[in-house]
C-alpha cells in the first residue's frame, strides 16, 4: 500500500483524507495546525488527537521528520549549517544565516544536482532525486524548532535546480506561505535557477509574488557556457526574454547572481558587457565573490577587482550588492558539508 505524504497535502486535501477515515472536518485543522505552525516532529505529539485516529494516520500516511545529522556553527557570523537524513537515508544540507531585517533559511530543493555548474559541490555527484514538498518545507521547520527563532526568509537556493523540480517546489511555496502555517510572506520567498527558460515562463504564470534569481555568472554565452553546461541549451537572449516576461506578468523585479571567479568572469570588460546585458532589464546585480572548493580549480577574486567590477556597474545605473560572506569557516557554500560526508562515509564503507 502506497502512504500518503501528510506534510504535503493542503488543508482541503487533508479533510477529504479525514473525511475518508470517517473523522469530523474540523480533525483536519487541528492536524494542519500541528504540521504547519507547532511544527510537531511525530503523531505522537498531536495531544488533542485520539489515540486511535494517530494509530490511523501512522499506519495509512508517512509524515517527514528530518533528522539532523550534523549542526556546525559559524564562530564568525552565527550562521548554522545544518546536514539533515532523509528517511531514505539520503542527507540534505541547509543553512540558517541571521541578518539584521530576520532570519534567513536557505534550503535545497533536490538530493544533489545535474545542473553541472563548474563553481559550485552540489552537482559533483550527480542528481539523486527530487525533494518532496514535506521534505523542502521540514528543513524550515526544524530550524525553527531547533533555534527557537522564527524564519521571515526563505531562499531556494541550496542544492538541487528548484525548476528542475517544479511541480514539488510550486506545492512548498503554497503551503509555505498559505494561511494556518509558518504564513511567510510570498515576497519574502526567493527561488533561484541556473536559466530553465521554460520552468521560468510556467513560473510566471503562477500569480505569485517570489522573487525570481537569475544564476547569471557571465554576461556572453562564451564564457557562460564553460562555467554551466545548461547555457548549451538556452542560451543568454532566450534566458533574458524569459526574464522580461517574469517582470511583465509579476512586476517583481529579478535579482542577477555573479559569482566573481578570478581570471574568468571579473575584468572590466566583462563588467561592461554585463551592463549591456541587463541594462533594459528590471532588476539588481548580486556579486558572489566564489567560494573556492577543493575539486574546482577556481580562485575567489581579489577584493579590488571586486570593488572595480561593483563600481564600474553602479556607475553605470546598475544596482549592485556584494553580498556577505556567510559561514565560510563551517563549509558554507553549497553542497560542501554534503560533500564532505558522503566523501567521508565512503571512505569508511571501503
Amino acid at each position: 500500500m502506497n502512504k500518503t505524504d501528510i506534510k504535503s497535502l493542503t488543508h482541503e486535501e487533508l479533510q477529504d483524507l479525514l473525511k475518508g477515515m470517517g473523522e469530523k472536518p474540523f480533525r483536519a485543522g487541528q492536524l494542519y495546525r500541528w504540521m504547519h505552525e507547532k511544527l510537531a516532529a511525530s503523531f505522537d505529539e498531536m495531544t488533542n488527537l485520539s489515540k486511535d485516529l494517530r494509530g490511523k494516520l501512522a499506519e495509512n500516511c508517512t509524515f517527514t521528520a528530518l533528522k539532523p545529522v550534523c549542526v556546525r556553527i559559524s564562530q564568525i557570523d552565527d550562521t548554522r549549517k545544518y546536514l539533515f537524513e532523509l528517511e531514505d537515508g539520503n542527507v540534505i544540507e541547509s543553512v540558517l544565516m541571521k541578518y539584521k531585517h530576520g532570519n534567513s533559511v536557505c534550503i535545497s530543493s533536490q538530493v544533489g544536482c545535474r545542473m553541472g555548474c563548474r563553481f559550485c559541490a552540489s552537482t559533483l555527484d550527480g542528481l539523486e532525486r527530487n525533494l518532496t514538498p514535506s521534505e523542502m518545507l521540514d528543513q524550515i521547520y526544524r530550524i525553527q524548532r531547533d533555534t527557537g527563532e522564527r524564519v521571515s526568509n526563505v531562499v531556494v537556493m541550496g542544492s538541487g535546480e528548484p525548476l528542475d523540480n517544479y511541480d514539488n517546489l510550486i506545492r512548498f511555496i503554497r503551503l509555505l506561505t498559505g494561511e494556518g502555517g509558518l504564513n511567510i510572506s510570498q515576497r519574502n520567498v526567493t527561488v533561484s535557477t541556473c536559466g530553465i527558460v521554460p520552468g521560468i515562463r510556467k513560473l510566471a504564470e503562477e500569480d505569485l509574488q517570489i522573487t525570481l534569481a537569475l544564476s547569471l555568472h557571465a554576461p556572453n554565452d562564451e564564457v557562460r557556457r564553460t562555467l554551466m553546461p545548461v547555457a548549451k541549451r538556452y542560451g543568454l537572449n532566450e534566458v533574458m526574454d524569459a526574464c522580461r516576461y517574469y517582470f511583465e506578468k509579476t512586476g517583481r523585479r529579478l535579482t542577477f547572481e555573479y559569482s566573481l571567479v578570478q581570471g574568468v568572469n571579473d575584468n572590466l570588460d566583462e563588467a561592461k558587457a554585463l551592463v549591456r546585458l541587463i541594462k533594459d532589464q528590471h532588476g539588481h546585480v548580486n556579486l558572489i565573490p566564489v567560494n573556492p572548493i577543493k575539486e574546482r580549480e577556481y580562485v575567489q577574486s581579489g577584493r579590488q577587482a571586486i570593488e572595480a567590477f561593483k563600481n564600474q556597474l553602479e556607475k553605470s545605473g546598475i544596482n549592485v550588492t556584494v553580498r556577505r560572506e556567510m559561514g565560510r569557516d563551517i563549509d558554507g557554500a553549497c553542497g560542501q558539508l554534503r560533500k564532505s560526508f558522503i566523501d567521508k562515509e565512503r571512505k569508511e564503507g571501503e
